[in-house]
């Protein structure tokens, strides 16, 4: 799995901004959606944990496939996709730049494994107007 860079967050005390995460799945791989169909089954999650000048909102997933492994069927993201991830800019916020710190984790899984979860770090840049 890889991510690209987020584009950079602009925006003046008291607005709604959205980040655009693009993620991107191997062939041949997929990751459990947020709600995975199986309880066991470990989500992709996108959390926030040093924001500076945003405050985090909530994170828009795009909508799962399903996919039969074995008996299962499972809700799963593949190939190329977006995460929206939603903030306010504080009220008090410095005016200039600065950059949001966030983890994406995640489990890959092919048609006959899973492999232990990941996390990637993930680096917003933004600038309050």
């Amino acid at each position: 799995m890889q991510t690209g860079a987020p584009q950079k967050v602009v925006g003046k005390r008291g607005d709604a901004v959205q980040a655009r995460i693009p993620v991107t799945i191997d062939a041949g791989f997929h990751v459990n959606s947020n709600k995975p169909a199986l309880e066991y089954l470990i989500p992709i999650s996108l959390t926030w944990s040093n924001t500076g000048a945003l405050v985090p909102g909530t994170v828009i997933y795009p909508k799962p496939t399903t996919e039969k492994v074995g008996t299962d069927t499972l809700t799963v993201f593949t190939g190329k996709f977006d995460l929206i991830a939603n903030f306010k800019v504080a009220a008090n916020a410095e005016a200039g730049p600065g950059a949001a710190a966030g983890k994406l984790r995640y489990q890959a899984c092919n048609s006959t494994t899973c492999f232990p979860p990941k996390t990637i770090e993930i680096t917003l840049p933004y600038q309050v107007q």
